[in-house]
């Protein structure tokens, strides 16, 4: 009994797809009709069927894999269930078109194409949200056939070759003999019909390129990457097929105050020493218009004051995000002698002509490691 693995070339452990690929590349090299008559080549064909035979089958597998011969009389079950049939041979030699693959008339309508489309919109209107008129240029209907590909008047004719099939059969030589295959109708190209006088307006297409606008709302939260889909909004397909879809994927333009993370804002707000020192009521211009933010006497650098529900609406959600306000702390400098002399004083008030120096961990401040973070750096 011969090694049916070796003789296909595959691990005992090989599974049923690296088994039927073995087989067909082998059957293939040494058919009769590919490496000649010699009988060399006719005996390693008959084992390559033998051994596919075997090896396809599970039940007749395990026999051969607990030593018995599945071929031998009364070895073996009957049927071809996973084994050597003439569905694998037709595959092997002719491809899908052999013994099935599409049969009837091709459907001359077809769905169009996606597509995708990118919208820049600026932090306010991702904040809140905006009405777009989006200019595209795509395929629509053609006014004069309506679809029909044919000029008016007239209409698609069945295929005098296929006689409206759209396939066509034809007799090919195998070694089993004469194999019956089908093919797509080469005169109508499959679709069963043909076009007499085609539109002139669509050259027998059934659309024609236009440009139109779209009216598109944009909700609040979107994002750079977001995209809003628009169902049958896009390029209607030959012959007046159905439409596809179009995806406007949201890029954001940076703004030159705000910088967003998620839903919240921030912002960096510089206000003299004195300020801080001693506390005051700013106004900061935001989105919703001037705001007051309240500095507390003692105001450190690098503290945030956070405004609540000023940041960029939830998409998909009711409310809003948060702005965080960063203060930095502005040291004057080019004092002249009366404001030097202040200081003075104060600093021999607060003790601190001499202050001791104390070493801090090393930090770059709050908003910076955010704006670098943000800044992939």
């Amino acid at each position: 009994m011969n090694d049916y693995y070796e003789v296909l070339g595959v691990p005992r452990d090989a599974t049923g797809e690296q088994i039927k690929k073995a087989y067909r590349r082998l059957a293939r090299e040494f058919h009769p009709d590919v490496a000649g008559s010699d009988s060399a080549s006719e005996e390693k064909f008959k084992d390559v069927q033998r051994a596919y035979e075997v090896l396809s089958n599970p039940d007749k597998r395990q026999m051969y894999d607990l030593g018995q011969d599945p071929t031998a009389p009364g070895g073996g079950g009957g049927g071809q269930a996973g084994g050597f049939g003439f569905q694998d041979i037709f595959e092997t030699f002719f491809g899908a078109a052999a013994g099935g693959g599409h049969r009837g008339p091709i459907p001359r309508a077809r769905r169009g194409q996606d597509a995708l489309i990118r919208l820049d919109i600026d932090l306010a209107e991702a904040t809140f949200g905006t009405h777009r008129q989006v200019p595209i240029d795509t395929a629509v209907v053609c006014p004069t056939c309506s679809g029909t590909c044919c000029r008016p008047g007239t209409s698609p004719r069945t295929c005098e070759v296929c006689g409206g099939q759209g396939t066509v059969q034809r007799v090919a030589r195998s070694f089993l003999g004469q194999v019956m295959t089908t093919q797509p109708c080469a005169a109508c190209h499959g679709f069963g019909t043909v076009i007499p006088e085609p539109c002139t307006e669509c050259a027998g297409e059934g659309r024609v390129r236009s440009r139109r606008t779209l009216e598109v709302d944009v909700p609040a939260g979107v994002d750079t990457g977001t995209r809003i889909k628009l169902t049958a909004q896009g390029e209607v397909g030959p012959a007046g097929g159905p439409a596809g879809d179009i995806y406007l994927e949201v890029r954001e333009r940076r703004h030159e105050t705000f910088l967003r993370e998620g839903d919240d804002l921030h912002c960096t707000l510089t206000v003299p020493m004195t300020a801080a020192a001693l506390g005051t009521v700013l106004t900061l211009d935001t989105l919703d218009g001037p705001q007051e933010v309240d500095l507390r006497p003692g105001t450190q650098p690098q503290q945030v004051v956070t405004l609540k529900n000023l940041g960029v609406g939830h998409l998909h959600a009711g409310g809003r995000g948060d702005l965080h306000v960063h203060v930095e702390v502005q040291v004057p400098t080019g004092l002249d002698d009366e404001q030097a002399a202040l200081l003075r004083q104060l600093s021999a008030l607060r003790g601190e002509e001499r202050p001791d120096a104390r070493l801090q961990a090393a930090s770059t401040g709050v908003f910076a490691k955010l704006r670098d973070k943000l800044s992939g750096r």
